[in-house]
């Protein structure tokens, strides 16, 4: 096993400078853009309604078929379906290839399914679409960290929380991937 995630360390890395190359190039006219600058201060009291927020913008395809198909893959994901959740959000990926949150979401149906290589895979196309997308971010540091590759998992805990200051749970990921990462214990 080791040898598979050592092959995927290139891919994490590249996907990680990619994200932080393209994250001050990006330009956003949209709500989400403007949602995501605002997460940004630091004095931020609502950042959880903010954080809602994009997570809705991000939601909306443009579609209703479309965003039918997202509704009945999170609904399936929720109620442990995983294959039903992947076969939702493989018709939405295939009609909607350039539509962030279906990959997103597939790649959270294929990680609790314990397939990682497709989840990084979508996690991937995912940031590539979407460069600000902490949720992908996080999923990624969520799948390195459970397969033992903790130094990727805080660069992309790290990456998210450059995105998302306030989410605590990012705090606490960086805070212990660099306490394993530097030889100190817990």
């Amino acid at each position: 096993m080791g040898m598979r995630w050592n092959i995927l360390n290139p891919l994490v890395t590249a996907i990680c400078a990619a994200f932080c190359l393209s994250v001050t190039a990006w330009a956003e006219d949209d709500r989400a853009g403007a949602l995501l600058d605002e997460l940004q201060r630091p004095d931020l009291p609502n950042w959880k309604q903010v954080e809602r927020e994009i997570w809705d913008e991000w939601a909306r395809s443009g579609s209703p078929s479309m965003d039918l198909l997202l509704k009945r893959g999170r609904e399936a994901i929720t109620a442990g379906a995983f294959e039903t959740a992947i076969a939702h959000l493989t018709a939405l990926t295939d009609h909607a290839p350039d539509f962030a949150e279906g990959y997103n979401a597939r790649a959270l149906a294929y990680f609790r399914a314990g397939l990682y290589g497709p989840a990084i895979a979508d996690l991937a196309r995912t940031l590539e679409l979407n460069p600000r997308h902490f949720g992908a971010l996080s999923g990624l540091g969520a799948i390195l960290e459970e397969t033992g590759q903790l130094e990727a998992a805080r660069d992309a805990y790290l990456a998210a929380r450059a995105i998302h200051p306030h989410d605590p749970d990012l705090e606490r990921a960086v805070e212990r991937l660099e306490l394993l990462t530097s030889g100190r214990t817990l």
